[in-house]
């Protein structure tokens, strides 16, 4: 059996793969315009490639090998995008967008790195999105409220699905449970952070886990964040019981921005404050760039979860160990 593959008990797809293709595009139709609807954005046409050495691609965390090409007519290579959460914000500078105002896209990308198992694949799809804000909301009570329309908008989207597909028997929490992680740890001081995940998300439902990226109590990070994206202390993700595989499933990892200050310390902190060189990191330092919050959905992982998949390559299509096709398919796991 892989190492990485979880098969739970008897499972069988609630869905034929006509049904699960045409369920596919009914969420993805109706989970975008109730997202754009809660949180004001227009959808835009986003990179799929970006130039080597731009500084706008995403490092994660920091050691991911992006995927690299060489041009024929352009003379640095470009680079396969890792997320769009540095172009985001750049665009919302370009197209002169106010506060209260934002936009969203479908992001592709390629992490070659990633470890494939029941919801990691190296093709990633997400509905990236960003929104400029004010000074005055760069604060936790601004996070939560947004975290709370994002919950409510995917809620609405499930009830919506089951009514379509009735053999579809689960449900979404639309309350999220609200923690940092520093106060997830300190509940579960003898825990991994994906045990704890589990556990309060198990308990609770939906539960938004918030600044991440810093270290804890532990010297440990709770999870690893770049440090040039999102502000460590106004930051989070959101997860949800998955009945299927029996564990919480992250669905959103978002966060108000950096503004100057935090991006100064988190550069510091992480030893990376050669990004300065780069426009993207100078025009926040100087208060060019306007103050904004964002973050990415996963559209597949959504897909999942609430089609009550057990593997993600049954809601897309991507490259699988040889290894893993096989069992999916000895125990009725249809993969895309």
């Amino acid at each position: 059996m892989s190492k990485t593959l979880y098969i739970p008990d008897g499972y069988e797809s609630a869905l034929t793969l006509r049904e699960t293709q045409h369920a596919i595009k009914y969420i993805k139709d109706l989970f975008q315009q109730a997202l754009s609807f809660a949180l004001t954005l227009d959808r835009v046409t986003a990179p799929l490639l970006v130039r080597k050495g731009s500084g706008i691609n995403d490092d994660l965390n920091g050691i991911e090998r992006k995927v690299e090409f060489s041009i024929k007519e352009i003379d640095n290579d470009g680079e396969v995008v890792q997320s769009l959460a540095k172009w985001k914000r750049m665009a919302l500078y370009r197209y002169r967008y106010n506060p209260g105002e934002g936009i969203y896209t479908d992001m592709n990308a390629i992490r070659r790195d990633d470890d494939t198992d029941n919801i990691h694949s190296i093709f990633v799809d997400q509905w990236d999105w960003e929104k400029v804000i004010t000074k005055e909301d760069r604060n936790i009570e601004f996070l939560k409220d947004t975290v709370r329309f994002i919950v409510k908008a995917i809620a609405y989207t499930k009830r919506k699905v089951s009514l379509r597909y009735p053999q579809l028997k689960g449900h979404i929490c639309d309350t999220p449970f609200f923690i940092t992680a520093q106060e997830l740890e300190d509940m579960y001081p003898d825990k991994s952070s994906k045990e704890r995940e589990h556990l309060i998300t198990k308990e609770h439902g939906t539960v938004f886990i918030m600044q991440i990226g810093g270290k804890l109590k532990s010297g440990e990070p709770h999870d690893g964040r770049a440090p040039d994206y999102d502000d460590w202390s106004l930051n989070g993700d959101l997860l949800f019981w998955d009945d299927v595989l029996e564990r919480s499933l992250e669905v959103s990892s978002m966060g108000i921005r950096v503004d100057a200050d935090s991006l100064a310390s988190q550069l510091a902190e992480r030893n990376a404050e050669d990004r300065k060189k780069y426009d993207y990191h100078r025009m926040i330092l100087d208060g060019t760039l306007p103050l904004t919050i964002g973050g990415g959905i996963g559209q597949s992982r959504l897909c999942m979860l609430l089609l009550e998949k057990a593997h993600i390559g049954e809601v897309q299509v991507s490259i699988w160990p040889s290894e893993m096709m096989k069992e999916c398919d000895d125990n009725g796991i249809m993969l895309l």
